[in-house]
């Protein structure tokens, strides 16, 4: 079977046909903005929902064609010009040994929770990245040859706080107390727990890489809980390091892989996170384009921020909105997205809406210089 042989093999990938979203990346000139959605392979997409039903969540992260197919959903209907790979973060933490279910209606949740340092020890130190998610690999080889060119396709981690947030609370929190409680309590514990994270996020963004990623993201999903002086303790030393590993050892191969990070809610590091080796920094929507601009200096792309609601505005209003956030970053150096994850009972339309406001008014900016 042809398709099986593609699976394995990560290399003769057909050429790439829109950059777009790569030269934004790395500050060059484009046509147009380039746009992606995160969360856009998801259930706002009826034949996402009808592929999903009735099928355990790790379950079709495990299967490469489920996810090669659920990544390229999006990318039939809207013209996006990126893709990402649907997985999910919490792979990371499964790998280590941890056992991690998606209980409907209440989402991901950890039936045996991390309770105190003791409980490092249940976790594998040594995590063969290529056995134990080897499977997230395939998806990418395989998706990268059915995109045919069309895109780039993104490689995504969570980092490590966001990681070690969830593995303590054992789910979704709004205080996040259990694991602030280790900061405080444990730091000691928590920065072992955090080295133990990054060096598997190092492995396994190289391995994306390696087979078929062309950017990679790091979402710092529960940034925003922290204060500035714990965020710069438990999250950005860690946020540094995994990109400075990253890059050293890609620039051994002679590679360059975009880096994004995202920093959710934590509008205090945006300084910080420019000058910190990843070449775009991602925003949610409480940031001020222009003071954003201003903060990072030029140092970085940016990317983001719309408020994922304004999608249930009129299509009007949403492109006055977008043509507002474009006056506002400016067309060089950036990358158009949400500032945050797409809502499942979204309407399909007002993403395309969307997408079709961030390629016109930025083709019209871009002309007028």
């Amino acid at each position: 079977d042809k398709t099986t042989d593609l699976i394995c093999d990560p290399k003769d990938f057909p050429q790439l046909k829109n950059d777009t979203f790569l030269r934004a990346a790395r500050g060059e000139e484009t046509q147009h903005v380039p746009v992606w959605c995160m969360r856009q392979a998801g259930r706002y997409l009826p034949e996402f929902r009808e592929s999903r039903a009735g099928k355990d969540f790790f379950e079709t992260c495990r299967s490469p064609e489920a996810c090669c197919e659920l990544t390229l959903q999006p990318l039939r209907r809207f013209s996006f010009d990126a893709a990402i790979i649907f997985s999910d973060i919490l792979v990371v933490p499964q790998a280590m040994g941890m056992d991690v279910q998606m209980v409907p209606g209440k989402g991901p949740t950890f039936p045996d929770p991390l309770k105190d340092p003791e409980d490092l020890q249940r976790l594998r130190v040594k995590v063969d990245v290529n056995t134990e998610l080897g499977y997230v690999f395939r998806a990418i080889t395989l998706t990268r040859h059915k995109l045919e060119g069309k895109v780039p396709l993104i490689g995504f981690t969570g980092a490590p706080w966001t990681l070690m947030s969830y593995m303590i609370e054992g789910g979704g929190s709004n205080t996040h107390s259990k694991a602030k409680r280790w900061l405080y309590q444990h730091p000691e514990a928590s920065h072992m727990l955090l080295r133990m994270l990054t060096d598997v996020i190092v492995e396994y963004l190289l391995g994306q890489v390696a087979a078929g990623a062309q950017a990679l993201q790091v979402f710092e999903s529960h940034a925003g809980i922290l204060g500035p002086a714990e965020f710069k303790e438990f999250s950005l030393l860690y946020l540094r390091d995994i990109a400075r590993r990253v890059k050293d050892k890609l620039k051994e191969d002679g590679q360059d892989v975009p880096m994004i990070v995202f920093a959710k809610d934590a509008h205090y590091g945006v300084e910080d996170l420019s000058q910190s080796h990843y070449e775009v920094v991602g925003l949610d929507w409480t940031i001020d384009p222009r003071s954003a601009r201003e903060r990072t200096g030029g140092k970085v792309s940016l990317q983001g921020n719309m408020d994922p609601c304004a999608l249930y505005a009129p299509k009007e209003r949403i492109s006055d909105i977008v043509h507002k956030m474009l006056e506002g970053f400016g067309t060089r150096g950036y990358i158009a997205n949400l500032g945050h994850g797409l809502y499942p009972d979204m309407d399909p339309e007002h993403v395309g809406a969307f997408v079709q406001a961030v390629h016109k008014h930025s083709k019209q900016m871009i002309e007028q210089k």
